[in-house]
């Protein structure tokens, strides 16, 4: 689209969206026709001219925060308030909350890393621009090449370093390839070490909690697992990943030949990082979100009110 179509798009989208004139109005200041004009504001939209964002009303469960916090064991807890909210507009609210704490931990000069995932997306989604100096975004794990290229790993580091101003830094290559000796080959490339040695300055982490439960596991539904690895990890004591890094209901890590194909960050530099922020939400992230806990993964959460209650009473049973 060239420079000239462009400006006009803006024209016709700064009339009607922030001075209030009406498709008609415009139409008569511009000259073209009406269904002309609405046209053109779709297509502003389609092209991100217009960014169109919905401030929902954030209720926190301010004891089941504090409740949280201590039973796990984590520096910060945000629970949204579930009510009646579908799984897709959970996601949408615990994105909103996430975008709000990350913006409290953002400073000049940090390294950002981030994972992947739909609740990632909706955090990225709806995070605030900010000018930031000497901030670096970096990809944590290897892509999965899904159908939908918005909640990858590339695309959301790209997104989340155009927020804020930022360089960036993406891991090309499959988060899982066909052997150890594949994948220890790849990340001796120059240009791959030249990314992953980023890994160890990153001073906070985003990242999604996955679960292997078959209707929710993400992994299985992005196509880049099959039911029988899926099972195969859920045999060896699998709950969860982060990262895709699994671990069991205790947070010790599973060891499997499929694990250990996997490209991304190692453990230990995981859990140094600072600051750990674990976005997951519903009944499905219960065991994850414990274990992830447990494994040292996350240390800030958030979550709604259905994982929380749920994470309170298995640990209350335990007991």
């Amino acid at each position: 689209m060239d420079a000239e179509r462009i400006e006009l798009l803006a024209h016709v989208a700064e009339m009607y969206y922030e001075h209030g004139l009406t498709q008609s109005q415009i139409a008569k200041r511009i000259g073209y026709s009406r269904s002309m004009v609405s046209r053109m504001i779709t297509e502003a939209r389609e092209n991100n001219i217009v960014e169109i964002r919905i401030h929902y009303p954030l209720q926190r469960m301010r004891e089941l925060e504090t409740a949280l916090a201590d039973a796990l064991h984590l520096e910060e807890v945000r629970v949204v308030q579930r009510g009646a909210l579908s799984h897709n507009e959970m996601l949408r609210r615990l994105g909103a909350m996430a975008a709000l704490l990350l913006a409290e931990h953002l400073q000049d000069y940090m390294t950002i890393g981030t994972s992947w995932g739909t609740a990632l997306y909706e955090t990225v989604n709806a995070a605030r621009s900010q000018a930031l100096e000497g901030v670096r975004v970096v990809q944590m794990i290897g892509s999965l090449g899904t159908p939908n290229p918005d909640i990858d790993g590339p695309e959301l580091a790209r997104r989340l370093a155009r927020l804020l101003g930022a360089q960036y830094a993406t891991v090309p290559l499959p988060l899982i390839v066909d052997s150890e000796t594949t994948k220890r080959s790849l990340l001796s490339a120059p240009h791959i070490q030249r990314v992953t040695q980023h890994f160890k300055q990153i001073d906070l982490a985003l990242v999604g909690v996955g679960t292997v439960d078959y209707e929710f596991a993400s992994l299985l539904r992005a196509g880049y697992l099959n039911f029988e690895q899926l099972e195969s990890l859920r045999q060896a004591g699998a709950v969860g990943d982060v990262c895709a890094i699994h671990f069991d209901e205790e947070g010790c890590l599973v060891d499997t030949p499929l694990t250990r194909c996997i490209v991304g960050i190692e453990p230990d530099d995981l859990r140094r990082i600072p600051v750990r922020i674990g976005v997951a939400g519903g009944q499905s992230k219960v065991l994850p979100i414990l274990a992830a806990s447990r494994a040292g993964f996350i240390n800030h959460l958030v979550t709604d009110e259905v994982a929380a209650l749920r994470i309170l009473r298995k640990l209350e049973s335990e007991r």
